[in-house]
């Protein structure tokens, strides 16, 4: 992870409101002279009585795969920016809050591809305006 007061950290799920947040994200970081942290959480889904045809590994691929297209689009919108990643497989909410410890900035899109929205307490982009300790942007 790169380190330093300047970094913004950016969860990114490759749902269109993140893609946005990425943008924003990079327009941000070039004006202000930080540096990108770019997070993908993962979690393997608990069977409660359906069957997955995906293995672990598909499901870290498929986050290591949004990862990468970040990545690229961070080069084709302003080469040069200083870029970190990772793909932790953690909570969504939670990661993001840890990765932006010591962030100048997390940002966040509104609405990301959770897939078992009803099930969830609360959105991604509300657990981190509640609990990340700096400030926070959601992007719509």
């Amino acid at each position: 992870m790169v380190e330093g007061t300047h970094r913004i950290v950016v969860g990114v799920d490759g749902s269109p409101a993140s893609e946005r947040a990425l943008e924003w994200a990079v327009g941000e970081a070039r004006r202000t002279g930080a540096s990108l942290h770019l997070v993908s959480t993962w979690i393997f889904p608990m069977a409660l009585g359906y069957a997955f045809t995906a293995t672990v590994h598909d499901v870290h691929q498929a986050a290591r795969d949004i990862i990468e297209r970040a990545v690229a689009r961070v080069a084709e919108l302003a080469s040069g920016l200083e870029v970190s990643a990772e793909t932790p497989e953690q909570v969504p909410g939670p990661a993001l809050v840890a990765a932006s410890e010591g962030a100048e900035l997390l940002v966040v899109g509104s609405r990301g591809r959770g897939g078992f929205e009803g099930l969830l307490l609360g959105s991604v982009s509300q657990f981190c305006t509640r609990h990340a300790t700096c400030s926070v942007v959601v992007v719509r």
